[in-house]
């Protein structure tokens, strides 16, 4: 009977060990699920962005041909458009000026 529960003792103590070493790479081998998710609603925006950003500067243009301008949309185009598009390369900017 005590060679059964000496070899039983020893199995716990081989998965213990085997436990112990291979949690350490699972850890490692997680991603940010807030990065994995704000990569996937990037993605996401820019895939709508593109099209609307396209039909916006075509009524941007058949309103300066028919003379009915308004230059409030010309300024929001000019801004929106780079900033909607460029957002991944602001916030690298904005976090390398923090040092983060």
């Amino acid at each position: 009977m005590r060679s059964r529960s000496s070899n039983l003792a020893s199995r716990h103590r081989l998965l213990l060990l085997a436990t112990v070493l291979l949690l350490p790479e699972l850890a490692l081998a997680q991603t940010s699920p807030f990065l994995t998710g704000a990569t996937a609603l990037q993605s996401n925006l820019l895939a709508w962005l593109t099209p609307i950003a396209i039909i916006l500067v075509m009524v941007a243009g058949g309103l300066a041909m028919a003379g009915r301008v308004s230059w409030g949309w010309f300024i929001g185009l000019v801004i929106g458009i780079p900033i909607a598009f460029g957002a991944p390369q602001i916030v690298t900017w904005i976090r390398g000026m923090f040092g983060t």
